[in-house]
This record gives structure tokens, sequence and C-alpha cells, in this order.
């Protein structure tokens, strides 16, 4: 009787610790959730009383060809982010993890533009590629700073360095973690061995730390596919909307065109490409932490 006692008041109040963050996830997340995937099957506008209309919305997805190509131009991004993100953000953590002066210093300096909101970054980093490189061109005649963000090319690749500066700090944080918490015996058991810094790492480091990549080619992944307030400010989707990401495309259908349902029909499709792929990814990491 004692025991049951001792887990019905540890179950109350492991209830109770959880029910701010639980209610907040339902009213914030989960709600609007349901009546976003609802509202996909209507013909609401955002103002008129809505209609089912069953997948008409759906239906029409089908042609709308600017929806598919932001999702190819998304999908470019997120691997090119993916693969930037994470190699740098590795190298940064290995790099600030060694015993060399300054590296806190370094830590804060690679983590800072985390903080400054999407928004700002874009419009900061549009006055650099516009104006600052234009500047550096006509005095330098660099070619290659001609015309940063006038072209399909430019504006995929400012879209690359912008998302990247920002979140190569947070992804080094992860794997500083991680690399911190190897155990120091085993390195000097490696260096023992003779092993130098290339083998210490791939064949030490690399395999300890690999939950570390589960998590941020996930948050890479998730974030990436999702961008847009550095869309909106630094590209807005021009030239022709050939550098519209699939958020801007579902946002400008919604607002722009006052067609709140397609939109939200979109923003459902969006969903279930995220989740298949991150389903995907971090089954397939998650299985390769095992075989490590």
């Amino acid at each position: 009787m004692v025991k049951k006692a001792k887990f019905l008041k540890s179950g109350i109040w492991y209830w109770l610790f959880i029910a701010p963050t639980l209610l907040s996830l339902i009213i914030v997340v989960l709600i609007p959730f349901i009546i976003g995937i609802y509202y996909s099957f209507t013909d609401w506008n955002g103002i008129n009383q809505p209609l089912f209309i069953g997948l008409k919305n759906f239906i029409m997805l089908k042609n709308d060809y600017a929806f598919w190509n932001s999702i190819l131009f998304t999908a470019k991004f997120s691997i090119a982010c993916i693969i930037i993100i994470n190699i740098i953000g590795l190298g940064f953590a290995m790099l600030v993890t060694r015993k060399i002066s300054g590296r806190n210093l370094m830590r804060t300096a690679f983590y800072l533009p985390n903080l400054i909101g999407g928004l700002i970054l874009g419009f900061i980093w549009n006055f650099i590629f516009v104006d600052v490189f234009q500047s550096i061109a006509n005095v330098t005649h660099i070619g290659w700073l001609n015309g940063w963000l006038s072209t399909t090319n430019t504006g995929f690749w400012g879209l690359v360095i912008v998302t990247s500066w920002q979140m190569i700090g947070y992804v080094m944080v992860i794997y500083i973690a991680y690399i911190e918490s190897v155990p120091t015996e085993l390195i000097e058991a490696s260096k023992i061995d003779g092993a130098n810094s290339w083998q210490q790492f791939k064949n030490v480091i690399f395999p300890l730390i690999s939950p570390a990549f589960t998590i941020s080619l996930f948050i890479t992944l998730s974030n990436s596919f999702k961008l847009f307030d550095q869309n909106l400010s630094l590209t807005a989707g021009a030239p022709g909307n050939t550098t519209q990401m699939i958020t801007l495309n579902i946002y400008q259908t919604a607002f722009s065109a006052q067609e709140m349902a397609l939109g939200q029909a979109k923003a459902v499709v969006m969903f279930v490409i995220i989740a298949i792929i991150s389903i995907v990814q971090v089954y397939f990491t998650q299985k390769r932490e095992v075989e490590m």
C-alpha cells in the first residue's frame, strides 16, 4: 500500500510538472494543426464561411508548377545547407575543443549569428551582397561580385551562405557536447598505439559522436525546409520567383492571393514531405549508430 501511494504521488507530480508544456503544445500546435487540415478540404478564403469541397485543393496542386518548382528549389537548397553546415560546424567544434588560446572567444563568435533574427539577417546580407559586393567589384573589377541576387544562381548561393552562417554555430554546440563526452582514456590509448590526429578522429571520435549526426542532420533538414524569413528578406523569390522556397510560396498563396484553403493544402503537402524525409533520415542515421 505504501509503495502504491508513493507511485500515485510521484505520478501526480509528474503530470503536474509536464501539464503546462503539454497544455501549451495542445493549444499552440496540435489544435491549429487539426484545424489547418480541416481547412485544406474547404474553399475558405479567410473571410467566407468555409464549405467542404473534398480533395479539390489537392487536385489543383497537380498543375501548380510554381509550387512544385519551389519544392525542387527547396530540396536543392536543403541538400547544400545540410552538407555545408554540418561539415563546417563539425570542423569548428573540433577546433574549439582543442587546448588553444582564445577558444572561448571563438565559440562565442561562431555562435553569435544564431542570435540574430532571420529577417534582420536577410536585410543585412542583402545590403552586403547588393551594395558592398558591387562597390568592391567597381574598384577591383572582379566579375563574379557583380549582380548578386539578380540571378537564380547567385540568389541560391546567397540563401545558402546566409542560412549556413546563421546555423553553423548552433550545430557546432551540438558537436561540442558530444566531442567533450568522448573518454580521454580512449584518445590517450590511440596515441600510445601510434594513431595520428586523422586516425584518432576517424576511428575513435567519429564513431562515438554519431548520435550528434542524427540530431544535427534532423535539425538542419527540418530548418532548411521550413526557412521563410531569410527567403523573404533576401530575395523575396526574385528573379521571377525562381528563388521562391516552399514556405514563401505557401505564404503568397494564402495571404497575397487570399486563397487560404489552397495555401493550407500546400502546407499539408509540405508537412508530409518533411515528415517522410525526416523519418527516413532518423531511421538510417540511428541504424548507423548501432552498427558503429
